[in-house]
């Protein structure tokens, strides 16, 4: 081959990649290939069993593959960091939930990733209510109960906290101060699991923890379940009153998930991916399978509500953390 020949040829094959890369990276043909959403929590936690429960209506909503990319560590941060570092075109997208979003930047002040500055909230995608539970060695059998149980015996109730920074030990943490109760708290790594284990157990008393970790528990009566931390009763347990009616409004609150996209990512992007979710959202596979894992189904208005909600929710966990003094992570 001519040396003119292979340079013509070395150009067109040049502006053809370039022209691919500019068609890959344009807007309106997203999404042209497969989309890495990255969830910094390990397999079978709640963030991931969340995602993958949506993963096919958000496959089938975009048109094409989902891959989903675990990156655990510190808390989330890992994870976190990882996508924010990432290219901000739509193709790497993070699975928030209220720990990495709402609650570690009050706990980790040296985090170098800022959720509210290197991520664009796309949608809310899942809640999880929680649920207060105990041993069926435990004597009490009501939240009620508990609470004067605790004041009889001070510091003689133990409750699981599955990591200090997490939902499940803060809403622990704000109850029992409220109310003036001396508990000793035990704490646990490796997320709820091991907790709920020693719950049954009864190596351990009571605990806060979110509803999809301990459901099957109460419905098979290996714990007994005081409270769900909602406005309404849920589906899958409608005999466990919730912290309103027991008089506790103070105490609603659930854990929730959602997608996120790199800052700079071009608006129009934003917005195919959040028509997405709520698509996905409202398929009834989806919901009936969230459902049943004690889950909610939901999704954002607009990508601009979403965001309104993470910052109060956000200035909410950061006004729990400074009142209720709870030590930094290191």
């Amino acid at each position: 081959m001519s040396k003119p020949m292979s340079g013509l040829l070395l150009c067109v094959a040049m502006l053809f990649g370039v022209a691919y890369a500019a068609a890959a990276e344009d807007p309106a043909s997203y999404p042209n290939r497969p989309i890495h959403i990255i969830v910094p929590f390990a397999p079978g936690g709640a963030s991931d069993f969340a995602i993958r429960l949506i993963q096919p209506g958000l496959q089938q909503a975009l048109g094409q593959t989902l891959v989903i990319d675990n990156r655990t560590g510190a808390a989330g941060n890992l994870g976190m960091e990882v996508a924010a570092r990432s290219p901000a075109d739509g193709y790497t997208l993070f699975l928030g939930n209220i720990g990495t979003i709402s609650i570690n930047p009050h706990f980790f002040p040296d985090m170098t990733v800022a959720p509210e500055r290197d991520f664009i909230p796309v949608s809310i995608a899942s809640e999880t209510p929680g649920i207060v539970v105990a041993s069926t060695k435990f004597p009490p059998n009501s939240l009620k109960e508990l609470v004067a149980y605790a004041k009889a015996h001070p510091g003689k109730i133990n409750y699981a906290a599955a990591g200090i920074s997490t939902l499940n030990t803060l809403a622990m943490e704000q109850f029992r101060r409220r109310l003036g109760l001396n508990m000793t708290q035990v704490p646990y790594k490796g997320g709820a699991g091991p907790a709920v284990l020693d719950l049954i157990s009864g190596n351990v008393d009571v605990m806060f923890v979110t509803l999809s970790s301990a459901a099957e528990f109460v419905k098979g009566g290996k714990l007994k379940g005081f409270a769900v931390t909602t406005r309404e009763r849920v589906e899958s347990l409608p005999e466990v009153p919730t912290v309103v009616e027991l008089g506790f409004p103070d105490d609603v609150s659930s854990s929730w998930q959602g997608l996120f996209a790199v800052k700079g990512t071009p608006q129009p992007i934003v917005a195919k991916l959040h028509a997405a979710i709520v698509k996905a959202m409202a398929d009834p596979d989806v919901r009936k399978h969230m459902i049943a894992a004690s889950m909610l189904p939901t999704s954002s208005p607009t990508p601009d509500s979403f965001k309104e909600f993470v910052a109060t929710d956000s200035a909410k966990w950061k006004t729990v953390v400074k009142q209720m003094g709870v030590p930094k992570a290191e």
